[in-house]
């Protein structure tokens, strides 16, 4: 019987996840705090890959300016840290809040276009949010702003790696959940359908760029409290989150772990984030090798890693057939 645990594309994933649960408890076994911190990292950088596979995986919106919320949800930290803020509550209403209208705005411009003109005003818009930052000399400018409040949830206070990796674990469960059911749900759908033939969706009389825009908006709010979570582990703000590359980075992840899938994000940011740190190991001059690898790893998995863990399953099942 096919059952949960036979499908590699399911099951892979729930291990790592299970996993990535232990990794405090190992980390404090063996007394390396840094495991704590990198992993911790990985897991923002999914929850950053998984709100751009809602535009990107789910809606086809090619967006290279995701970088722009990954800063404001960094901002929204360092800023109100800045001004004596420390309550969390507060942090998360300014990133949602900015993050959303921001979307909204960027979003509305850029979906009067289409293919390679809304990538590059998208690029443009972040370009904007990093050359904005890096002006405000009073908040550090391109020296980025120390952050001395971190978020304070009440209880939970985001002023150690345990508490970001422990809080940034929740949201990522949540997010690949909130995935799952959005892919199935009648939203998830259209927009889904729009990216295969938008004539087609819009000719059935549904407004397509509303859904697209909501997409975009939900995408950009989700990524900015991915930059939440890293302002507070970093325990710094620095206009570099708004660069460029970062969202390329987090094109490349999703690409990698699979576009449109429900746990690609995940296994997008581990492969990702985990060659580039064992390859900086060996060499200083590990992106000479880091890019081949990539271009190796999409090359064989035109539908990333949960494909090619699909694909297994898929083959795996036929043979039983034939037995």
């Amino acid at each position: 019987m096919h059952t949960l645990f036979s499908r590699p594309g399911t099951w892979v994933p729930l291990l790592v996840l299970l996993a990535l649960a232990s990794v405090p408890f190992v980390a404090q076994a063996i007394s390396q705090p840094f495991y704590v911190a990198f992993f911790a990292r990985i897991i923002i950088y999914a929850i950053a890959a998984c709100a751009l596979n809602i535009a990107l995986g789910f809606s086809g919106l090619v967006s290279f300016g995701h970088s722009l919320f990954l800063g404001l949800g960094a901002y929204a930290v360092g800023l109100a840290s800045f001004h004596g803020v420390g309550n969390g509550w507060v942090h998360l209403a300014l990133c949602l809040g900015v993050c959303a209208c921001v979307g909204l705005v960027t979003g509305a411009i850029s979906l009067r276009t289409s293919g390679i003109a809304f990538i590059m005003i998208t690029l443009a818009f972040a370009q904007m949010g990093y050359f904005l930052f890096v002006s405000l000399k009073n908040y550090g400018g391109d020296d980025g702003l120390a952050i001395t409040l971190t978020s304070r949830f009440g209880p939970v206070d985001l002023s150690s790696a345990t508490s970001v990796y422990i809080t940034a674990f929740v949201v990522l469960v949540l997010s690949i959940w909130c995935l799952a059911r959005l892919r199935v749900a009648p939203f998830g759908m259209v927009i889904r359908g729009a990216k295969q033939n938008t004539r087609r969706v819009s000719a059935a009389g549904i407004p397509v760029v509303r859904y697209q825009l909501l997409a975009y908006v939900m995408s950009g709010m989700l990524c900015g409290v991915a930059g939440l979570l890293l302002a507070n582990l970093n325990a710094f703000a620095s206009p570099s989150t708004l660069a460029w590359t970062v969202s390329g980075e987090l094109i490349v992840i999703v690409v990698i772990g699979g576009l449109g899938t429900v746990f690609g994000p995940l296994m997008g940011a581990l492969v990702f984030l985990g060659l580039e740190e064992v390859l900086k190991g060996f060499t200083e001059h590990w992106m000479v090798i880091f890019g081949p690898l990539i271009v190796i790893v999409a090359l064989l998995g035109k539908r990333g890693i949960v494909g090619l863990l699909q694909d297994w399953d898929g083959s795996a099942t036929n043979a039983k057939g034939t037995l």
